[in-house]
């Protein structure tokens, strides 16, 4: 009688284990078919001309250490959504043979571009401009109890455009919005922030569909992003994401690009 217990104690225990085993594997796969939650994953591959230069012009987010030597090839896209951009078109479309080119500069503002634009844009000739810039813009101004200068701002991002279309009419263009979310230094003056970068993004909307550039409504995509998970994973200061914040960036210019040329 004591065998046979024991003997169904085993085969209980066992049914259990196994019935566990289900269990974890059925979560296992529920989060593997949640895993693209995020849109901008399920893309469309963009036309883009074969031979085409991609530059990818901004401050610190663009930037990301990219190697200044560019014969150096294990740096010279740095680690920002630039890389990831490169690494998914030039795996998805190899044949394009695409040249991305990264000129952001850390701590960069509008007048910076303006000022190093025709050595750091115009002379490489780009097919695609994508333009990333404004937070730093809205940094200094926190920074110094001021408003940002929105006449200024919208002049000299202006100033870039025309330059860039009358270099080459041809030109396809992508403008990001700047964005933040509250976390750290920002939090503690986030209404300030916020206020100011709210300021500029119908800057960026207005110019955008001034010169039939696509417009990537940054902010928006991060703040959804923040409704699935805290601010603090996907930027770790309020201002530079972190590799699953420059992920989303990436998803969303690609899935952007898809619409607008496909």
């Amino acid at each position: 009688m004591i065998e046979l217990n024991r003997r169904a104690f085993i085969r209980s225990s066992a049914a259990c284990a196994a019935a566990a085993v289900v269990t974890a594997e059925a979560e296992a796969a529920d989060v593997r078919a949640n895993a693209s939650e995020v849109t901008g994953y399920n893309y469309r591959l963009p036309k883009i001309n074969k031979g085409a230069t991609l530059l990818f012009q901004g401050d610190s987010i663009t930037d990301m250490r990219w190697g200044r030597n560019q014969n150096d090839r294990n740096h010279y896209l740095g680690h920002s959504y630039v890389y990831l951009i490169a690494s998914r078109l030039h795996t998805d479309v190899p044949q394009a043979d695409l040249n991305f080119l990264n000129r952001g500069i850390s701590g960069n503002t509008v007048a910076d571009l303006k000022a190093r634009w025709q050595k750091d844009a115009l002379d490489l000739k780009p097919d695609v401009l994508s333009i990333l810039i404004g937070v730093n813009d809205v940094g200094r101004a926190v920074r110094s109890n001021k408003d940002v200068d929105v006449d200024t701002f919208t002049a000299d991002y202006r100033s870039l455009l025309e330059q860039s279309r009358q270099a080459n009419p041809e030109l396809k263009i992508v403008l990001l919005e700047p964005f933040v979310l509250p976390v750290t230094r920002v939090k503690a003056e986030w209404e300030a922030w916020r206020g100011q970068i709210d300021e500029l993004r119908p800057v960026v909307a207005k110019l955008a569909s001034q010169y039939k550039a696509i417009l990537l409504e940054t902010q928006d995509v991060f703040d959804a992003a923040a409704q699935r998970a805290e601010p603090s994973h996907w930027i770790w200061d309020g201002v530079h994401p972190l590799p699953q914040g420059h992920e989303l960036i990436a998803r969303h210019w690609i899935e952007s690009v898809a619409n607008a040329w496909a």
